[in-house]
C-alpha cells in the first residue's frame, strides 16, 4: 500500500525492520542509542550544545506542543496565534485549554501569514509575550515563513514558540538563527520518516530554566523532562517510551544522514509534490493552493462539484487500487489531501496520479473542475 498521508507516512523497511526487537528502556546497551538521537535531533533542528536541548515526550505532536506552550508560557499570558488554516485553529484551543489567553489572528486558509500582519497584532497589544506559529498548515499545505516572522517577533521583543510538527526535517529552519525560539517542535512520524509516537522540542536552556513551576502539570513539563536528564543520563526517559519505535527513530535518522539530510529530503519532497501538482491538474482537477503558496509536504486539492463525487468512496476507490489517503477534510472549502513525504519516490507519485484518474473514471466523474 502507497501510503500518501502527512503522517504517519510510509517508511523504509530498515526502518520497520528495527521495530521488532523486545527492549527494556533503562538498559545500558539502549541508553545510548536514546542519547544518540537526542544529539542528532539537535543538530538537524540547528542547535548549538550546551545552549539548546532535546526534550522528548512520549506522544503525538498536540501532546508536545502542549508541553511547550505550559512550559513557556505562564500561566494567564497572552499568545498570538496565526490562525490561517485548521491547526492554528486547534493550536489556539490548545492555549485556551491550557489556562492561557489567546489573540487570535485570523487569515484566509490559501496564503501565508505575513510578518506585517504579526508586527501589527504585537504593536497593538503590549500584553503579548509569545507568538505561537505553525510552520506547516497540513490541512492546505500552506507554509508560514519562521525567517520573516522570526524577525517580526524579535524585534517585537518577544518570544516564539514554532509547531514544525509536519515540517521539521524537510523545511528549514535553526535554532542558533532563531535566538527569540523558545522551542521548535515536532515529531517522529512526518518528515524524518521514523515510526510515530515520540514528540520532541528542541529548547533553549536558559528559557527552560527560568520557566520552572509554570507547567501545572508534571506529564507536560519541559523543565522537568530537562533536569530529569541532568540527574539520570541523556539516556534516561521519565516515564515509560516507546522504546521500538525510538531504535526504529534511530534508524530513521541515519537514513536521514545517508541520503543527504535536509536539503536533500527537501529536494525530494519539492519533486513529489511538483508531479502531483502537475497531474491533479492533468486530470481536471483544482488544486486547493496556488502554485507560489503550495508547500511540499501535502497537496491538497478541491472536490470536484459532480453528484457522483464522495470522498469516502474516492478513498475507498484508490485504496482498491493500493493508494491510501486521508479520507476528511480540514479546509474552508471541501478538498481532500495527498501526502508528499515519506519513503515515497516521484515515480510513484506518478502512479498514485494514474491511479486517482481511475478511481474518479470509475465513479463516473467526468467533469471535475470545482466552482
Amino acid at each position: 500500500m502507497l501510503l500518501l498521508i502527512p503522517g504517519p507516512v510510509r517508511t523504509h523497511p530498515e526502518t520497520r525492520a528495527a521495530m521488532a526487537a523486545d527492549i527494556a528502556p533503562w538498559d545500558n546497551d539502549f541508553r545510548p542509542v536514546y542519547a544518540s538521537v537526542r544529539e542528532r535531533v539537535r543538530a538537524v533542528a540547528g542547535g548549538v550544545e550546551g545552549e539548546h536541548a532535546t526534550l522528548p515526550l512520549q506522544g503525538c505532536g498536540h501532546f508536545i506542543l502542549e508541553a511547550a506552550l505550559r512550559t513557556f508560557v505562564p500561566a494567564g499570558a497572552k499568545v498570538l496565534v496565526p490562525t490561517n488554516g485548521a491547526y492554528g485553529t486547534r493550536a489556539a484551543r490548545l492555549v485556551r485549554e491550557a489556562g492561557r489567553r489567546v489573540v487570535a489572528l485570523p487569515g484566509p486558509d490559501t496564503r501565508p501569514v505575513t510578518s506585517a500582519e504579526v508586527a501589527s497584532a504585537l504593536e497593538h497589544d503590549a500584553e503579548i509575550g509569545h507568538v505561537l506559529m505553525v510552520h506547516h498548515e497540513t490541512g492546505s499545505g500552506i507554509v508560514n515563513d519562521p525567517a520573516a516572522i522570526g524577525a517580526a517577533v524579535r524585534a517585537a521583543g518577544r518570544r516564539l514558540i514554532m509547531d514544525s510538527v509536519s515540517a521539521f526535517g524537510a523545511l528549514p529552519f535553526s535554532m542558533a538563527e532563531h535566538p527569540e525560539c523558545d522551542a521548535v517542535v515536532f515529531t517522529s512520524g512526518k518528515c524524518l520518516e521514523g515510526m510515530p509516537g515520540i514528540g520532541f522540542a528542541v529548547a533553549r536552556v536558559d528559557r527552560v530554566l527560568e520557566c520552572e513551576g509554570n507547567a501545572g502539570s508534571w506529564s507536560f513539563d519541559l523543565h522537568d523532562v530537562y533536569t530529569h536528564a541532568l540527574r539520570s543520563g541523556w539516556g534516561s526517559f521519565r516515564f515509560t517510551p516507546p522504546a521500538q519505535a525510538l531504535r526504529a527513530f534511530s534508524v530513521a535518522l541515519d537514513l536521514y544522514g545517508r541520503e543527504g539530510g535536509q536539503k536533500a529530503r527537501l529536494a525530494r519532497y519539492t519533486e513529489n509534490a511538483r508531479v502531483l501538482y502537475d497531474g491533479v491538474l492533468g486530470l481536471g482537477l483544482r488544486p486547493y493552493l496556488e502554485r507560489r503558496h503550495q508547500g511540499p509536504v501535502i497537496v491538497t486539492v478541491h472536490q470536484p462539484q459532480h453528484p457522483a463525487f464522495a470522498l469516502q468512496r474516492f478513498v475507498d476507490e484508490l485504496k482498491a487500487r493500493g493508494v491510501l489517503i486521508s479520507n476528511f477534510s480540514c479546509t474552508e472549502a471541501p478538498s481532500f489531501r495527498v501526502g508528499c513525504i515519506g519513503a515515497v519516490t516521484p515515480a510513484e507519485m506518478r502512479g498514485a496520479v494514474a491511479a486517482m484518474g481511475e478511481a474518479l473514471e470509475a465513479m463516473g466523474v467526468r467533469e471535475r473542475v470545482a466552482a
